[in-house]
């Protein structure tokens, strides 16, 4: 399965549909800020790790919201 690549601004957008769904300080939230912020390929790779711990109907949920 290949993985889908988000650009900044996406993970930014995704960031702020989690904290609403969430809550602002979940550390998946957090980490997606900041690779937003930073683009830096560690900080991508922790919010991804991050983002896939969250609760797969918030993923979901949040995801649905990208594409609203």
């Amino acid at each position: 399965m290949e993985e889908t690549k988000i650009d900044r601004e996406t993970m930014g957008r995704l960031a702020k549909a989690l904290a609403f769904i969430c809550k602002p300080d979940d550390p998946a939230v957090i980490a997606l800020k900041l690779a937003a912020e930073s683009g830096a390929e560690r900080d991508i790779k922790q919010a991804r790790t991050l983002f896939l711990r969250v609760k797969s109907g918030d993923r979901r949920a949040a995801l649905a919201m990208l594409s609203d």
